[in-house]
């Protein structure tokens, strides 16, 4: 029998929020957290990206993402760069890409331990529902 919807909205949800916490305990040791380190990938991942896109990718207001950019360019990860007429955009400093190439392999280890108990099929079948839901 299926459980009820919401008991399974909320079980994605206790394992994302697994996911971030065990996410920050590793990037601590980097003297980042997860937030950061997701400023850090989109930047990277999308060069001359607005403020407003970045705040979007990373689901944060633009007066959050802005104030969290505030921090990144005075911890010397990113830095600010003109854009067309009087845009300003951002992009990774040397410390930031090593950062964020850090972060991605702890990343990919904190995952892949979260997601070990699952067959390679399971783990496909789990990704091709996710991409159907979302």
């Amino acid at each position: 029998m299926t459980r009820p919807i919401t008991q399974i909205g909320l079980a994605v949800k206790r394992l994302q929020h697994r996911h971030h916490r065990a996410s920050d305990a590793a990037l601590a040791g980097f003297g980042i957290s997860l937030v950061q380190w997701d400023a850090l990938r989109h930047i990277a991942e999308n060069p001359g990206a607005s403020l407003h896109d970045l705040a979007q990718l990373t689901f944060q207001s633009d007066q959050g993402f802005g104030t969290l950019a505030n921090r990144m360019v005075e911890r010397g990860f990113i830095e600010r760069i003109a854009g067309p007429g009087r845009a300003v955009r951002h992009q990774l400093t040397e410390r930031g890409e090593q950062l964020r190439a850090e972060g991605q392999k702890v990343l990919e280890t904190v995952v892949a331990e979260s997601f070990a108990p699952l067959s390679a099929a399971e783990l496909a079948t789990f990704d091709a529902l996710l991409q159907k839901l979302i």
